[in-house]
């Protein structure tokens, strides 16, 4: 019987319990638990009306239910990229500063709730709105055989203790077709670490791919030891192995096996968290696209990797036939980079300066700004490929002299 048939059950009931005599009600009370199940002190309150019975909630009143607090966690949630519960639970340190810098002053009891809040209890608080914001293949690597027989395969990442060991991979900006020019993105994370750094390139040609790792290298705050990707031909080729072969401390160049993504996890994960849930899945074969998205990527890297804690898998146990998953405690890639006692205090230094000059709210307005843009360049090339009158030709062109730096 559900809680609403036993409410109206109870409520006739009580009628008759008080103007029957003794012999009656001991009869009705036996009633009343054998169809309700109730224990018969319970029963005897319900009828007699000492205890409330209706509907509604039972049980104590949440504590995280007032319209401040619940405001301010939707739009944490909402501006950090809906992270997952436990990611954005260790998110809400970093970011309630700046929150307060744009949204106003929080009341006292409002910010010790953010501060002690649970995974789970943010889980109970979000429930109504995660169904109202849900988230909107192909695999474009060929296999490079001519320096495959001289590169090692790296399968395993446990003896991996320190920052500076790199995973790579690309995402194909095709949109459902290999035929054609198009964006390729390229994505470096250190296993470690997680810290990741994205590039995009035109056709993922050697050279291109050359000079956007070389950027990508100045830019990390730790030297690279360690080099590990998949078997495509934009990574197998001579440029990029003298890259890092030929100078006075040479990185260790590495491969997974083929058809083994598990091999680059941690790269692969990225390209999801980092790459389609930014740019999705449309075709991104405007040549002039190409600044503003590594213009676009910059704002991103600083974002997550200041911002956005992620969770690392510290043991993985299988039960008879479930997988039982241990986690660290979340944490962002600028912390762990910053625990790992690799960094010089001048290095510590410089990196703290940086988190401390940027707002994420800022970063978030920016990328916005700059996703708005680049979706208006999609439209305007996709007119232009159907001819549309009004409307410039698409900038092809470009394509040579002005993009010769990135083949």
């Amino acid at each position: 019987m559900s809680y609403e048939a036993k409410t109206e059950y109870i409520t006739l009931q009580k009628r008759r319990y008080k103007s029957a005599g003794k012999p009656y009600k001991t009869r009705l009370l036996d009633e009343v638990c054998e169809v309700c199940g109730y224990e018969r002190k319970h029963a005897i309150k319900l009828l007699n009306g000492t205890l409330k019975h209706s509907g509604g909630t039972r049980g104590r009143k949440s504590e995280y239910a007032d319209a401040e607090f619940v405001n301010a966690l939707k739009t944490l949630w909402l501006r950090s990229g809906l992270l997952c519960s436990k990611r954005l639970r260790g998110a809400i340190d970093h970011w309630l500063e700046h929150y307060e810098k744009h949204y106003g002053r929080l009341s006292d009891s409002s910010r010790e709730k953010l501060l002690r809040i649970s995974p789970a209890s943010i889980d109970r608080v979000l429930k109504p709105f995660k169904a109202q914001y849900r988230r909107k293949r192909n695999s474009g690597t060929k296999p490079g055989t001519l320096l495959k027989n001289q590169i090692p395969i790296r399968t395993s990442t446990e003896d991996i203790d320190r920052p500076g060991y790199l995973e790579a991979d690309t995402v194909a900006h095709c949109g459902g077709s290999l035929n054609g020019d198009f964006i390729w993105s390229i994505t470096y994370t250190d296993i470690v670490s997680t810290w990741t750094v994205i590039r995009a390139v035109w056709n993922k040609g050697a050279s291109g791919v050359l000079e956007q790792t070389r950027d990508m290298e100045k830019k990390l705050p730790f030297a690279i030891l360690g080099f590990d990707c998949d078997n495509g031909s934009e990574f197998l080729n001579h440029h990029l192995t003298r890259y890092f072969l030929h100078r006075k401390q040479p990185v260790g160049f590495t491969r997974s096996r083929p058809y083994h993504k598990n091999d680059n996890a941690h790269v692969e994960q990225k390209n999801w968290t980092h790459v389609r849930e930014l740019l999705g899945y449309d075709r991104l074969d405007n040549p002039a696209m190409l600044k503003e998205i590594n213009t676009l990527y910059r704002d991103w890297e600083q974002l997550n990797n200041f911002f956005k804690p992620s969770l690392k898998l510290k043991s993985k146990v299988r039960v008879k036939s479930r997988y039982k998953k241990r986690y660290d405690e979340p944490a962002t890639p600028f912390e762990r980079l910053r625990r790992s006692g690799i960094l010089s205090e001048d290095q510590k230094a410089a990196l703290q300066h940086e988190y401390e000059s940027v707002d994420p709210f800022v970063l978030s307005n920016r990328i916005q700004r700059r996703l708005r843009k680049i979706e208006k360049m999609k439209k305007l090339g996709k007119l232009a490929a159907v001819g549309e009158p009004g409307f410039p030709d698409c900038p092809r062109s470009l394509t040579t002299p002005e993009l010769a730096g990135t083949h």
